[in-house]
């Protein structure tokens, strides 16, 4: 099992990931952007056994493309290097592979989640591009636009992302936080198995976030309208399920704020 993490300047909060990994990974994936407080480091110091990848262009889709292809694990976790999501949720994301899900989708809105962190304008945001991606793509999403996911690595054939390490060009389109929208989109046009892991959410830990929520809505919005009338390429074809997906029964969370705190 391969757990990819994109870093940039995050060395107040990479240590608190690494040290709740859970037993049993068998590689941890740094993806870097050009961190300049010392992130790397940080994370060696925490976890010496850490692979380090550079990252060639700027954005969040590029540095899990990249860790992407540097992973070998047969299953896949990605995860956000800010503190808001709990590495020790992974055994729930495993459970639903084990169970037959290729690909394990966290959602803060489903029976067991939850959110001390999102804004009403990001939650709005968010199930108006669930309503649309749902509709265009018959898909029953409760959380599009959460990054914290897991899945077997067939799924990367149906990702179809671009090369992560191509500098002939500055950018191209799936190198920003249109990423996860796009991999949960082409993971639905594929029509693997998918499964919804409750997942809570945290304030990141400390600095701020390089997300911006007008800009990244619509990189989403024209992803969702783009992928509608892009077909699939041969090699997402050629793993076309048609099995329903699998519903996997988990543990109950901690929901009142005492407890989640007490869990941090």
């Amino acid at each position: 099992m391969s757990v990819v993490i994109p870093t940039r300047n995050e060395a107040k909060n990479v240590p608190f990931v690494l040290e709740n990994l859970p037993s049993g990974i068998d590689e941890v994936i740094l993806v870097d952007g050009n961190s300049v407080d010392g992130t790397i480091e940080a994370a060696q110091a925490v976890y010496p056994d850490i692979k380090v990848v550079h990252q060639s262009r700027k954005g969040k889709g590029n540095a899990l493309a990249a860790g992407f292809a540097a992973s070998t694990g047969d299953y896949i976790v990605m995860i956000d290097a800010d503190g808001s999501m709990d590495p020790r949720e992974i055994p729930d994301y495993l459970a639903a592979l084990d169970a037959g899900a290729h690909y394990a989708k966290g959602s803060r809105f489903c029976a067991g989640g939850g959110s001390d962190d999102i804004s009403l304008l990001r939650d709005l945001g968010n199930k108006g591009l669930n309503g649309i991606t749902n509709i265009l793509f018959r898909t029953k999403f409760s959380d599009l636009c959460y990054g914290y996911n897991a899945f077997r690595r067939e799924c990367l054939l149906a990702f179809g992302l671009p090369a992560a390490h191509d500098t002939t060009v500055d950018a191209v389109w799936g190198d920003g936080f249109e990423i996860e929208t796009l991999i949960n989109v082409r993971v639905a046009k594929s029509r693997l198995k998918i499964a919804e892991v409750p997942s809570f959410e945290y304030p990141r830990r400390s600095g701020e976030s390089n997300l911006r929520t007008f800009r990244d809505g619509w990189r989403v919005l024209f992803t969702i309208m783009r992928e509608r009338v892009t077909p699939q390429q041969a090699a997402a074809r050629s793993l076309q399920h048609t099995a329903p997906a699998v519903v996997v029964p988990l543990p109950e969370r901690a929901t009142t704020a005492a407890q989640r705190s007490e869990a941090v």
